[in-house]
């Protein structure tokens, strides 16, 4: 039986829900990022209140530092965070490949590596980041795929489609945590030849779930989302979409409009960590003298903890002198756009309104993007 059921589409658009052990995910969903067990700055009950219904774990980051052992012991990762609601790990590829300067081999059986902690020789295998995901409980598990840069020559990519296939076959059957999920991933770049090869070969196995990886790593955003396009037709419709690292504002509209249902990206609280807020008109960067006397929210209208409460001169004040109080309120505004952003995606998706939603929405921050 599916873990996901789809409630209204509107053309390409989707809204669903992804039945998990800790709960639903509402789609189209963006998960904050919660690479080391938080999302940065953040009270688990802040981010729940912000909007947030499912979270991102890195498995990479975990275990290295604490350890999937420690966090077993400690009752899994959701005791151990105090986050009690869904949350998706992924592999650790991306990680793996990402890092480049730390990679030593990669055969068909697994990746070895350099820990970024400690240059210690590592190997993750299909078997071992299972393993990990297990022990670590969380409610969606990814699978180990190879995800190469843009540039990656035709060769590289045909090679990386072929192992995250094998290495997908291996990962199929192994044990899982109670009630975990687990998603396959789709690389292939932006050839069409090899991404629908890919697409092809991971759909015919039994996943619970699917990911277009290999995207948003370096080529024009023109490419992804012509990419995007026709790639997320060709994945089961009663399957969960998932586009892995993906979370400004425009890219979030775009891919929700090619059929996408959930995503991530460190953007929003990245963001918050330069002094930069992310609105419906565009990103303001608190640091500018403009706002030293400004007594207005960051953003008009909105009705988040912090436009309620506080100026742009004070959160100014606070970026320009490096309290900590302006990375957590940065991180809730950046957060709270994000989240209210999708969630009103979804309600123009049950609606039958998506287009005009859309449309207004990226007039907007096109508006400001030229003023």
């Amino acid at each position: 039986m599916s873990a996901f059921s789809l409630e209204a589409t509107d053309g390409h658009a989707r809204a669903g829900v992804i039945s998990t052990a800790h709960g639903p995910i509402p789609t189209p969903a963006f998960m904050p990022v919660g690479t080391k067990a938080t999302v940065k700055t953040l009270h688990p009950d802040e981010v729940r209140a912000l909007g947030a219904s499912v979270v991102l774990g890195n498995t990479y980051h975990l275990h290295f530092r604490p350890g999937e052992d420690v966090i077993e012991e400690l009752g899994g990762l959701h005791a151990f965070s105090g986050w009690d609601g869904p949350i998706l790990t992924d592999s650790g590829g991306f990680q793996v490949f990402s890092l480049r300067h730390t990679l030593l081999a990669v055969d068909d059986d697994g990746v070895t590596f350099r820990s970024v902690y400690d240059g210690r020789a590592e190997r993750f295998t299909p078997e071992s980041v299972a393993e990990i995901q297990r022990r670590l409980g969380s409610d969606i598990a990814m699978c180990l795929d190879i995800c190469p840069p843009a540039s990656a020559t035709r060769e590289e990519h045909a090679e990386a489609v072929r192992r995250t296939t094998i290495w997908a076959e291996r990962q199929l059957e192994l044990p899982r945590g109670p009630g975990q999920l687990r998603f396959a991933i789709a690389q292939g770049g932006t050839d069409e030849g090899l991404r629908r090869r890919s697409i092809a070969e991971v759909t015919a196995l039994p996943f619970d779930g699917f990911a277009l990886g290999g995207l948003a790593v370096g080529e024009s955003r023109a490419e992804m989302l012509e990419t995007v396009g026709w790639a997320a037709t060709l994945l089961p419709t009663d399957r969960p979409r998932y586009f892995m690292g993906l979370g400004d504002p425009e890219g979030i509209l775009e891919v929700v409009a090619r059929g996408i249902d959930i995503f991530d990206c460190v953007l929003p609280t990245r963001m918050a960590r330069t002094g930069t807020a992310l609105t419906a008109d565009g990103r303001l960067n608190l640091r500018n003298a403009r706002f030293v006397r400004d007594p207005g929210p960051i953003e008009e209208g909105c009705g988040c903890p912090v436009c309620t409460r506080f100026s742009r001169a004070y959160i100014r004040h606070l970026v320009n002198q490096e309290e900590l109080l302006a990375l957590r309120l940065l991180t809730q505004h950046n957060l709270w756009f994000v989240l209210r952003l999708t969630a009103g995606a979804r309600e123009s998706i049950l609606r039958g309104d998506f287009d005009r939603y859309r449309r207004e929405a990226l007039a907007r921050l096109h508006g400001a993007a030229s003023a």
